[in-house]
């Protein structure tokens, strides 16, 4: 069943990080678009691999690469700091001129092998008042549910920042529609909503769809992307990521109140790859 096309494809070589609009793709399971989260910055002081939940700076830099990444390769990136200047990963001063930017110590890292498992290693453990603070709850507003999670999954990610050899939350790709953001648009006309906040890989022009959040139906589904089928695995839970600043678009906390009302914490869909295949902007989009 066609459900729309694809307007904007998008990948982010460095983890929370400003990312970068592309033409096209060719998918693949566990890395899902080439170079998308290829890099990571790691808290020396905690030998931690760190996200804008814990440094919501990192949404001030931006990342491109110098070349196009095939496969599962990383290439180097260059890398515009707050200021306007620029530091490339393969410059032998990158750590010192993040780590002043950011003001702590940190380190900048490609993907490293799955089995290298301690970089991956989780340090500081996340107890409930740390969950408020990166889901940027109030007092009163509770936790997302977690209980659709398998045990397995909720396991590792007590151990590892991210399955181990990516730098991902947890899926490959994550899905919003044209519907949903123009849904929250005309309930928060002075918000600033715009598709850079939820950080999406995919953006489908779903047209006049009846809901609101059309992509929600589609979770426990199959979708097909140009040559690319994918499973859609969950809602996406949002969290204080979406009320930072970044380039033009000024911290707004209205967006998340929203969603943590009306859809109990989630924006778009996360979803893994099935068959890996070509996607570009312009392709059609359907449910199997």
């Amino acid at each position: 069943m066609p459900v729309g096309f694809v307007r904007e494809l998008w990948r982010y070589p460095v983890k929370s990080m400003r990312g970068e609009r592309i033409d096209r793709a060719d998918v693949q399971a566990r890395y899902g678009i080439p170079g998308d989260r290829g890099w990571a910055l790691r808290e020396e002081s905690v030998q931690e691999i760190r996200g804008a939940k814990q440094i919501p700076a990192l949404l001030q830099c931006a990342a491109s690469y110098l070349v196009e990444p095939v496969g599962e390769d990383t290439p180097a990136v260059e890398i515009t700091l707050p200021d306007g200047t620029s530091v490339c990963s393969d410059d032998p001063t990158v750590h010192a001129t993040l780590s002043a930017t950011l003001e702590r110590t940190m380190t900048l890292w490609p993907r490293v092998r799955a089995e290298t498992i301690e970089h991956y290693r989780r340090r500081q453990p996340i107890d409930e008042a740390e969950m408020r603070r990166q889901y940027g709850l109030l007092g009163d507003e509770p936790l997302p549910d977690m209980t659709s999670s398998p045990p397995e999954r909720k396991a590792h990610f007590r151990q590892f920042v991210s399955p181990l050899g990516t730098y991902f939350d947890a899926y490959e790709l994550h899905l919003v529609t044209s519907t949903a953001i123009d849904v929250l648009r005309r309930r928060l006309p002075d918000a600033g909503v715009d598709v850079r906040r939820f950080r999406p890989n995919v953006v489908i022009d779903t047209g006049d769809a009846p809901d609101d959040y059309p992509e929600f139906s589609w979770v426990g589904r199959r979708v097909r992307i140009g040559s690319l089928v994918i499973e859609v695995v969950r809602r996406t839970q949002r969290c204080a990521m979406i009320v930072h600043p970044q380039a033009d678009l000024a911290r707004d906390r209205t967006v998340l109140r929203t969603l943590v009302r009306e859809t109990g914490h989630t924006f778009g869909v996360a979803a893994n790859v099935l068959e890996p295949g070509s996607v570009a902007v312009g392709d059609a989009v359907e449910l199997l």
